[in-house]
């Protein structure tokens, strides 16, 4: 259990750099966007790939 707390905290502070680095987390070309009147519907579909993948490994790493 320590070892995913501090695993998920080091993603947690590599995330927030990245975040102040500039990188556009969250608004990636695969992720949706439909604005109609004063409706707006936000999907982050390769956003949420790309998390899946680096959780995957990050998790498969700390198994071992």
């Amino acid at each position: 259990m320590g070892r995913l707390l501090i695993g998920m905290g080091l993603l947690l502070v590599v995330a927030g750099l990245l975040i102040n680095a500039g990188v556009p987390i969250g608004r990636l070309p695969g992720d949706f966007t439909v604005r109609r009147g004063n409706f707006s519907f936000y999907f982050p579909l390769a956003t949420s790939i790309i998390l899946s993948i680096i959780l995957t490994l990050v998790l498969a790493f700390f198994r071992r």
